[in-house]
């Protein structure tokens, strides 16, 4: 049996000259080729039809009887041709050519130029030509447009994920501050809260960007919260964490993740690091550390286990989860922010809430970068209050 192929539609062709026999020379021509014509003598008649209907080709000739020799008219409805309809290609006809009028059809948004009279052989030609080429144009702004609301979906369903609001712990403070480079982001943070005085904070980067970043990303938030107990040790949960992604990632990929349990009334903060960007710790007399216990990224090795570090925090320390969008920031001369100059910040800014610190830190990390941000940013400030 013989496959079927689809029909292409009949090219829909609008021509306006002011010319009768002109337009009964051009639609005998294209009608004897199976084209669809509809022929206008103004240029408000051609407008009114392109804002109402579809067409694949605009043959427009360029001298009208208000104006027979500039081409002045008929570079305006050019102009308004492709204003209403980007997609549609445009062919100009003049018996008046020349070089400087060919030049500012081609910039209004001619696609192809034809002098009267015509050979018939090279006109259709170029009509075939240019409805293939407008086509195409059409069939890539309807995938761009189905792309674009298929990310904007992403990006809805990836914020409402995310936490809309920190949750309150005694006697501590939780700011975010989470800059996506693109519409979805491959940064994950989370704060989930066991009770009144145990809360995990977690935060992770995906290596990669975009949609791809965006889905792993997503995964292992599921992941995190089906083991995340107030019971489960952090280093327990990174290695569970570690065997799911290891069977879905695909190969070469791998997460950085830092998993914190916090417990209010006796500050312990108990973690496990699965080589991400070492936390900072900012002590209220200025000493610092950097929380660094744990074990390599996730998804390369089922079997790798992971240590565990223990800190006690007390009142006026301020303890700053980053993704390396913070230290890789770069300057116009190719300087990375850095983790040194972050540390400094942190020390300097270590009276500010956790709230004003993202702020302060993110604005530094701005004005450093002009503002070109080249990958996803996430900020966490968990400040001990007392």
């Amino acid at each position: 049996m013989e496959a079927t192929l689809p029909m292409i539609p009949a090219p829909r062709t609008l021509i306006a000259d002011d010319h009768p026999d002109v337009l009964a020379a051009l639609r005998m021509l294209l009608r004897n080729e199976g084209w669809q014509t509809e022929a206008f003598t103004s240029p408000a008649e051609a407008l009114e039809a392109v804002r109402s209907r579809d067409f694949d080709l605009a043959l427009v000739d360029l001298n009208y009887a208000r104006d027979t020799t500039s081409g002045q008219e008929g570079l305006d409805l050019i102009s308004r041709i492709r204003a209403l309809d980007s997609a549609l290609p445009v062919v100009a006809m003049t018996a008046w050519a020349n070089i400087e009028l060919a030049v500012e059809a081609m910039r209004r948004g001619v696609a192809d130029f034809v002098q009267k009279p015509w050979e018939n052989a090279r006109l259709l030609r170029v009509l075939r030509d240019q409805v293939a080429a407008g086509r195409e144009r059409r069939l890539e702004q309807r995938l761009k447009a189905t792309q674009d609301r298929e990310l904007a979906a992403a990006e809805e369903i990836q914020q409402s994920l995310l936490p809309r609001r920190m949750p309150i712990l005694e006697g501590a403070e939780l700011a975010v501050a989470w800059r996506p480079a693109g519409a979805v982001s491959g940064d994950y943070f989370d704060v989930i809260q066991f009770d009144e005085s145990r809360a995990a904070l977690c935060v992770g980067d995906v290596m990669g960007k975009g949609m791809p970043a965006a889905l792993v990303m997503s995964n292992l938030q599921a992941l995190v919260k089906a083991f995340a107990s107030a019971a489960a040790p952090p280093q327990r949960l990174c290695g569970q964490i570690n065997r799911a992604v290891c069977g879905n990632l695909p190969e070469g990929r791998y997460v950085t993740f830092f998993y914190g349990l916090f417990e209010t009334a006796s500050r312990r903060f108990v973690y496990a690091n699965a080589g991400h960007n070492p936390p900072l710790l900012a002590r209220r007399d200025g000493r610092t550390a950097r929380l660094a216990e744990g074990g390599i990224v996730l998804g390369l090795f089922p079997e790798r286990t992971y240590e565990q570090g223990e800190v006690r925090l007390r009142a006026g320390d301020r303890l700053l989860y980053f993704t390396d969008g913070v230290t890789e920031a770069a300057n116009d001369a190719g300087e990375l922010f850095g983790e040194d100059r972050l540390l400094r910040l942190l020390v300097e800014h270590r009276r500010q809430s956790a709230s004003e610190l993202c702020e302060t830190i993110l604005g530094a990390v701005a004005d450093f970068s002009g503002g070109n941000f080249q990958d996803d940013v996430t900020l966490m400030a968990l400040a001990i209050e007392g």
